[in-house]
Parts: C-alpha cells; structure tokens; sequence
C-alpha cells in the first residue's frame, strides 16, 4: 500500500490516470484530520517554487542588506548559479567572521520523516561545515523546558513521555480540571508523525466511567461538547492566581495532604508563608483572587471543595506558559497537585499537555530510534529559540538563562530551513527590522510564503509527496513507509538534495552524503532502529515493511501511572533534582538572584492584561488554528474555506461586537502600538467578554506603505519579550489590543497567494 505520513496524521494516496494524487484518510484511524488531505492540491499550487531565485536588491548590492528584504522582486537563477552564490556566501561568512557568525535556523515542523527531517539535514550539514550558531527550545513550551528539570527532575520529553494514561486515568480519576482547557483539535498533531489519534479515544474512555472535566478558560472551545465540561471563564494570564487561591483554602481548612508533602516535597513552609500573607503582607485569599481573574469567589470556593473531595488531575495546557512569567501557572499547578496528594497514582497528580499533541496520554511506552547522524557543533554559542529578534538587533549583548550570563552571537548569515519565523515569532514588524541587518539569508523553502519573500537566496524544496522516507515518531506506536507520490515539482529539490550540492561545492561531498542515496539512508535508519531492539520486538524485513506500507509495535501491557516508582519508594528511587524530591522551593533557582523567578511560585502582574487596561481594552488570544498546523497548509482548500472575505477571522463576544457596531461578516481591525492587523468578524459567545481569539497561521502579509498587514496574523500585535530570565519563552498570550470595523479606505486584499514580481535574468 501507498501511504504518506505528517505530522496531523497518515493518509493512503493514489494516483489516476491523469497523474492527478488523491489522498484519503487511512482506515485504521478513527479520528482523522480532514484538513490533511489538501497538501494533494498544494503541492500543485501556483505558488509552488519552481526553481532557485535570488533577490534582486541583494544581487545588485553584491552580497550584502539593502534594508528592503519582503519589499523586494526576484530574479530566477540555475540551481548551479544558486550553489555557486550560497557557498560563496558560507565560505565569505566562515573566513571573515568565524563560524559563529552563522545562524543555522530550523525549526524541526517541516517534515514528520525521519530521514527528511529538516533539522537533522541542517545540523548535519553545517556540524561538517565546522559549525553554527544554534538555537534551543521550542515555541510551544520553552518556559516549561527550562523550569521543569529544577523542580521535577525531568527534561520536558521525559515529561511527556511519562504522563498517566488515559487508560490509567480513566479507571481512578474522578475529576479533572482543565486549566487552559483541552482543545481536541490541538491533539490532531505530533512532531514525528500520526499514526493513529488516540486523545479523543481517551478523553471519551474517561467522560464514560463517569470522570467529570472543568474548563477554565476564556474560551468554551476550549472543551470538546462531548465531555459535557463545566465553564469557569478567567481572564488570561490569570491562573495562577486562581491556582494560589485554591491552595490558601487547603491551608487554611487544614485540608491539604501533609503526608504527600512532608515525604514527596521540599520547601512547601516557605511557600505557605507566601500564600497565607506572612511575606508581604497580601494573602492569596479567595477575594484577592477574584479581583484579579474575575471569577467569583463562590465559584472559587466551590473548585476547592471540589478538588478536596474528589480524586483530582490538575491538568495544565501548554499555552499557559507561553505567557508572561510562564513560569508560574506550571510551578503552581504542580505545586497545587502536590498538596492533592494523587501524584504517582493513577487517580490523579498533574499533566502539562493533555490534548496539546496526540502522543500525550498514550500508554505506548517511547522507544530510542536511529537518526540521521547529525555530528557534533564545534560553536557552543546558542540562543534561546524565541530570542531571534534580541539576537539580531543586539550583538554581543549579555543576557541571562537559566542561571547563566549568555552572548548574543554577531550574525551575518542565516540559513533556514523547516519551519518559519514570519509564523511563530512575536512583533513581526520589529523582526523585519531586524531581519535586514544580516549580509544573506538563505532558504529552503515550499511556497511563495513570507518566509520566502524576505530571502535572499531560495532553494525551491519539495513537499511530503515528492520523497521517500520514513515515519518514526518515538511517541507513536506505528511505523510509516513514506513512499513517493509524485515526481519533484517542476525544478525543485529535497533538503538532501540541496545540501549534497552544496556540499559538493564546499569541498566535503562524500562525508555528507556517505555515499548513500534517499533510500539507503532510509533502509539505514530502519535496518539500525529494528536491531536495537530486535529481543523484544519481531521487526520484519525492510522489504516486507516497505510493501505493506507500515507496521505497528506491541503495546505494553502496563498502564502508565507518572512518578508511580517514586511514590512507592522515594528513596531508592528519587527525583533528580538536589533534594531528589518534588521542589516547591527551589534552593537552584533562588540562588539565581532573579527579580522575576523567585524560589517558589508567585503571583507576578502580567506585562499586559485585563487588570490594567490602558488605550487597548481587549485580550487576544492567539491559540492554534483548526484548519491547518501552524501556518502550514494556509494556501489548502480546508484553510482558506475558513476565511471570512479573504481574512483570517477573529472571534469576538457579541457584547464587544455591539459596543463597535460590528457584525458578522464584517471586515475589523485590530491593532495596538506595535501594528495593525485586518480579519473576519466571527462574533461567538463562546469567547468571555473582553476577550478576542485570532488563531496563528495566516501568512504574513504586511503592507509595508500602510503599516497594516492584510492577512490577519496576530504576530504583528503580540509581545515579543522572554517569559522570563529563567526560561526566556515566548510570551505572545501576554497582548492587549482594540478593535474596529474597517472603514472602505483601510481595507485592502490579501496579497500573498500572487506570485511576487519575478523578473526576467538579466533585468
């Protein structure tokens, strides 16, 4: 059988007589994403690259910025003229500057293919090349990553890798509360690949045997119908509040588990004197809490009761920490679990990212695969990943991490490939800025998107179709053949390809490539993967795998329950963190001498929020879309059926919708000091008031005369500032804006489905 595989799922496709590729979802699972079966026709699309460009200011400059990189057209180039131009620019970049001088970005969502991982050919490519400026992190859950090995002991994937499963949960839960919600959408992803979708599946085997589930979110969205789940609309960026609240009730009503404390965790005394006031004289009380979140204080009172009487998961999505202070709402959460008492048992504890990726819940338990040999990074310089713009606009500036003093490296090339930064970073106005002080940037890129039109140098690459590869995904429990469905479109090539050219360029060809074609390094990765782990798991052959498309692994027979080894026996098995038990306290993190991470959880005022409004009296939230992952497939048909008059749409209470005279329909737009945006009014009381939800996704596309991008992509308003010196995440949930209908004058179409202006070589 033929399959391709993503990361939202895998499909079976075939191909009639007319060469046209026809995907389908694929029967073994029983909740596929429909919006994956547009990549057939966007593979297709006009705004396909067709072969490698060049910027004509860049050229006319002769290799260096001219301030007009998205402003500007493109000449198309051989693929040899486009080698000849990139790896001079690399050897020019390495010799004048050093190595560190190169920003090798890439951001890991391109590919769920195991071979055609865009990350791994990047950093293969340039550790033979002697090395880059790195980043670290990722966009969803960087505050997370850099918190929880100090209170918990485990790196985020090993987080998530051990999360209670819903099949565990199911059995003793009785109730869990949902802080951020459990948008089922969300769980339609996973970095690595689908095989089968699971959360709904789980999340319905627990609403069956009676759990009840408690949204508390801004958003009714954020629940599926199905779970039948209470709504406590909070203001955002307030759950800590909320969280600090509920555990001032267990104290005080002496209700909390002293045993779990007193032989699970260390510092809990210090951070009771916080809560009951005996620091700073404010106690977290219950009308304390109400003032700040909006939630009334019966309804505070009543989760308590609640929580205390039941067998609670404190659940915790992972766009609470992608906030100002980040930190806290996740420090809190645990701490508030650990007061419960139920972590280690399968009736509760705590999750962070249930329903945020499919793989989460599951109870496969993660296998090492074989990877692409990536090398070693002979440049230690790195950055936190949302830290793109500081890095740019400020060489050789300190900064702290995680208890370090850092240095933003001098960058005068950046070379991307997999993922895009006109998507996930914050401010974009102020990232274009910085975007035009490098000498080049080079590109590995599908479509005329943003990313591309602020090149200098493009590599038409190719999609999922147009390649071979493999889908191993650790966190999923089936192994996909990728088979190729269609030739390379036009004259584009693989990232492997691309990089073999360059590399034969540079000198260093056969180390790259090891001699190995697409499919060697594929059978090499199956054939490495499958005798690791040949004792406990019969593997058939690479031939037999390749025909029949895919093959699943056994699941185990034992439920996962997280930190259960620990709970049975916190002595021979402790945390690794310096007490080896759960730090509500954190001695590490005090000794940091932070000013905005102190040594247990804290009510920090958000950068901006409904509790301090002053010219922008709306929230936004900018949460993942429903239609496709991230931005890609913005150009499919399942994306762009959900545009309202070509515009993202943005969903705004009635009551906000009234005071603006805006309806339905209407052309709206938001904005603040740091841009202006135009999108679709979807006006929904499924949003709390004071509160506007326009999703991440929708294509940059900035009108650089008006100041005004025409899309509807919140990146233009969010803040682009760390969560904190501790993690240095994004905080784009930290935003305020206003909103208005458009007038005729200041509405404008949407421009980036049209080709740029290509000129002719030689003009």
């Amino acid at each position: 059988m033929n399959y391709v595989s993503s990361h939202w799922g895998t499909y079976k496709f075939s191909v009639d007589k007319n060469k046209k590729i026809k995907l389908d979802n694929w029967e073994l699972d029983s909740s596929p994403t429909e919006f994956g079966l547009g990549l057939a026709d966007a593979a297709i699309d006009n705004l396909r690259i067709t072969q490698p460009h060049v910027r004509k200011g860049w050229l006319d400059n002769k290799g260096k910025s001219d301030g007009k990189r998205g402003q500007d057209d493109f000449i198309p180039i051989s693929w040899d003229e486009a080698f000849e131009f990139a790896s001079k620019e690399l050897l020019k970049t390495k010799n004048a500057y050093g190595n560190s001088a190169i920003y090798a970005g890439s951001y890991g969502w391109a590919s769920a293919g195991r071979f055609h991982h865009a990350k791994s050919q990047v950093n293969r490519f340039f550790n033979l090349f002697g090395g880059f400026s790195s980043s670290f992190q990722s966009y969803s859950y960087a505050a997370a990553q850099t918190l929880l090995p100090h209170i918990i002991g485990l790196d985020l994937y090993s987080t998530l890798d051990e999360h209670t499963s819903w099949d565990a949960l199911s059995e003793e839960c009785e109730l869990i509360l949902m802080f951020g919600g459990m948008p089922l959408k969300n769980s339609k992803v996973s970095a690595g690949g689908v095989g089968k979708h699971i959360t709904k599946l789980g999340m319905k085997k627990c609403f069956d045997k009676g759990v009840e589930f408690i949204n508390i979110s801004p958003l009714i969205d954020d629940a599926p119908k199905f779970l039948k789940a209470k709504q406590v609309p909070i203001r955002p960026n307030t759950d800590t509040a909320l969280m600090l609240a509920l555990a001032y009730i267990l104290i005080k009503n002496n209700s909390y588990d002293k045993d779990f404390i007193n032989k699970y965790t260390v510092g809990f005394d210090s951070f009771a004197d916080y809560v009951l006031g005996k620091k700073n004289n404010q106690e977290c009380s219950p009308a304390w809490a109400s003032q700040i979140t909006n939630i009334p204080v019966n309804t505070i009172t009543e989760l308590a009761d609640k929580i205390i009487t039941k067998k609670t998961m404190i659940s915790l999505s992972w766009s609470l920490q992608r906030a100002s202070r980040g930190e806290q709402p996740l420090w809190m959460g645990i701490t508030l679990a650990a007061m419960l008492g139920h972590i280690g048992t399968a009736s509760g504890g705590f999750g962070f990212g249930y329903s945020s990726v499919n793989s989460t819940g599951d109870s496969f338990h993660k296998l090492p695969w074989q990877s692409l040999p990536q090398g070693k990074n002979k440049i230690k310089d790195f950055i936190p990943v949302a830290r793109v713009t500081d890095m740019l606009e400020n060489p050789g500036r300190e900064f702290d991490y995680d208890g370090k003093k850092l240095t933003y490296p001098d960058i005068k090339l950046i070379y991307w490939a997999g993922g895009n930064p006109f998507h996930h970073h914050q401010d974009l106005n102020r990232l274009v800025k910085a975007w035009q002080k490098p000498n080049t940037i080079i590109v590995n890129e599908i479509w005329w998107n943003s990313q591309a039109r602020h090149a200098d140098i493009i590599f038409p690459a190719n999609t999922a179709l147009e390649r071979n590869d493999l889908m191993l995904n650790p966190r999923d429990p089936t192994i996909v053949a990728n088979k190729k469905a269609m030739k390379s479109f036009k004259n584009s090539k693989t990232d492997y390809e691309i990089f073999s050219g360059l590399a034969k360029k540079l000198g260093f060809l056969e180390s790259f490539t090891e001699d190995r074609s697409e499919l060697d390094w594929i059978k090499f990765i199956w054939n490495n993967s499958s005798k690791a782990h040949q004792k406990n798991i019969s593997f058939p052959s690479f031939e037999e795998f390749w025909e029949k498309g895919y093959f699943e692994l056994p699941s185990p027979k034992v439920e996962k329950i997280m930190f259960n080894d620990f709970r049975k026996d916190p002595i021979n098995f402790p945390l690794n963190t310096p007490s080896g038990k759960i730090e509500i306290s954190s001695e590490t993190i005090s000794n940091f001498q932070l000013s905005d991470c102190l040594s247990h959880p804290y009510w920090f005022e958000p950068y901006e929020w409904l509790g301090n409004i002053d010219k922008y009296p709306l929230h936004l939230i900018s949460n993942q879309p429903k239609h496709r992952l991230h931005s890609q497939l913005d150009n499919a048909v399942n994306s762009q059926n959900s545009k309202i008059n070509g515009k993202e749409p943005v969903m705004i209470n009635s009551s906000d919708a009234s005071k603006r005279v805006i309806k339905n329909g209407d052309i709206v737009m938001l904005f603040n000091k740091r841009g202006r945006v135009l999108a679709g009014a979807n006006i929904s009381d499924n949003v709390m008031p004071g509160v506007v939800v326009l999703s991440t996704g929708a294509w940059f596309d900035p009108d650089y005369d008006l100041n005004l991008e025409r899309h509807g992509n919140p990146n233009v308003l969010t803040k682009d500032v760390g969560t904190s010196s501790l993690g240095q995440g994004p905080s784009c949930h930290t935003t305020l804006v206003e909103l208005k209908k458009a007038n005729k004058e200041e509405i404008v179409d949407v421009n980036i489905f049209k080709n740029p202006e290509i000129l002719n070589k030689g003009t």
